[in-house]
């Protein structure tokens, strides 16, 4: 058993290769195999936003604080908001984040496989992300 008290984990902001705009993450697990899953609180700042990206085996958010975007590629821009629960299937290119005069805050979960968790792909253009 490992107990992560509440301030032992450092705020991080993520690679800027894998966002656009102001994001944070707290860590609230990452497992080594045999586990696979992890998690973390991720916050965006209004506009910003992920950059395109697939999650071998699915990944499951859920929303607790502000209203935002999700987009799997080809599909409409769905707005999500605080309580909404969104699942992404292995393999589907996507992207999510804060809407343009919003932040949004969300739980990310998702599982590694064969020691990945995440393929990054390009940045979601102004364009993509007004809808255009």
């Amino acid at each position: 058993m490992d107990i992560k008290r509440c301030g032992a984990t450092e705020s991080r902001r993520p690679p800027a290769a894998w966002f656009t705009g102001s994001v944070w993450q707290d860590p609230i697990i990452e497992t080594e195999a045999p586990a696979r899953v992890r998690a973390a609180v991720v916050r965006f700042d209004p506009g910003a936003r992920t950059n395109w990206h697939t999650h071998p085996l699915g990944q499951t958010l859920f929303v607790t604080a502000g209203s935002g975007f999700v987009q799997k590629l080809g599909g409409p821009i769905e707005e999500i908001r605080a309580g909404d629960t969104v699942w992404i299937p292995p393999g589907e290119k996507h992207w999510h984040g804060a809407g343009p005069k919003t932040a949004m805050t969300h739980i990310a979960i998702h599982e590694a496989l064969d020691g990945s968790h995440v393929d990054w792909m390009e940045p979601v253009t102004d364009e993509q992300y007004r809808g255009a």
